[in-house]
């Protein structure tokens, strides 16, 4: 028996929407998934975000308006016109730090996914889904995923806790911490190289204030942070892959796609399958 996909989008179009707290490329990863697995998705973000592999984040939204990632479009838009985006078949960016979006309306299920390792409270949703270090099933979360890259990426857990932070940047292309661009001061960022660049070590990509940002390895620039914002000293600002192919800049990442499948997963089980989408 085949399944009818117009029921499975009635079903899933009298759901309530999730909510991903956080825009950047993970987050990113996570709604692009549930988009197209047919649910309604709102993002929120902080009114300037500092995410660096922006080409792939619906965090773009906020300074551009708009901003498309692998074919699904994300707009900026306020908590009142959260429906109207889900009837024009966009993903809805709502600059909502303190996410007063909760008590406007009401969720299937809350992901937080801005990786800042300090949750929050599981009763802000029927189901809340923790990404990475600091979330233990039955304590600040219903279930976790995994974040760190290895053996157990995108793995869903529903009781204990993630691998604690590693304060390692995960390896590709042989390189961890190298490939990572930092701060060198305080000061305000601005971009010399472009996403998608390739450029060689010692090559300046970047500068905060009169201090260069020098590559320390060489391989496409697969982020860059948005130019113009304050930065401090130590920041991440920018990412050098020297394993990536000129197009894995503007796709979204191995990892974000395995936490996605993770994330949708809990989603069905906990909020679609044990409440039976009530």
């Amino acid at each position: 028996m085949s399944a009818n996909p117009n029921s499975m989008k009635k079903f899933l179009d009298k759901l309530d929407p999730v909510l991903v707290r956080g825009a950047g490329d993970v987050a990113t990863g996570v709604a692009h998934r549930l988009f197209h697995a047919g649910f309604k998705v709102v993002c929120t973000e902080i009114e300037k975000p500092l995410t660096v592999r922006r080409a792939v984040a619906f965090s773009e939204a906020v300074y551009e308006g708009r901003h498309t990632v692998e074919g699904v479009e994300a707009r900026r838009r306020a908590i009142d016109e959260v429906h109207k985006a889900f009837a024009d078949g966009v993903v809805p960016v709502v600059v909502d730090p303190d996410t007063k979006i909760l008590e406007a309306m009401s969720f299937l299920a809350l992901v937080d996914a801005r990786m800042t390792k300090r949750p929050v409270s599981p009763e802000d949703a029927p189901v809340v889904i923790g990404l990475g270090p600091g979330f233990t099933a039955g304590e600040n979360c219903h279930a976790w995923v995994e974040t760190l890259r290895g053996h157990n990426l995108g793995r869903v857990g529903y009781s204990g806790c993630a691998i604690a932070d590693t304060g390692v940047p995960g390896e590709r292309g042989g390189f961890t911490d190298e490939r990572v661009l930092r701060a060198p001061s305080d000061g305000v960022f601005e971009a010399v190289a472009e996403i998608g660049d390739r450029v060689e070590a010692g090559v300046t990509v970047a500068r905060v204030g009169d201090s260069p940002v020098e590559a320390r390895i060489g391989g496409y620039v697969r982020g860059m942070l948005h130019g113009g914002l304050k930065v401090t000293k130590g920041l991440k600002v920018g990412d050098i892959d020297a394993a990536a192919e000129h197009a894995h800049c503007f796709t979204i990442s191995d990892r974000a796609n395995a936490i996605a499948g993770g994330v949708l997963e809990a989603v069905l089980r906990l909020g679609v399958v044990k409440t039976g989408g009530t």
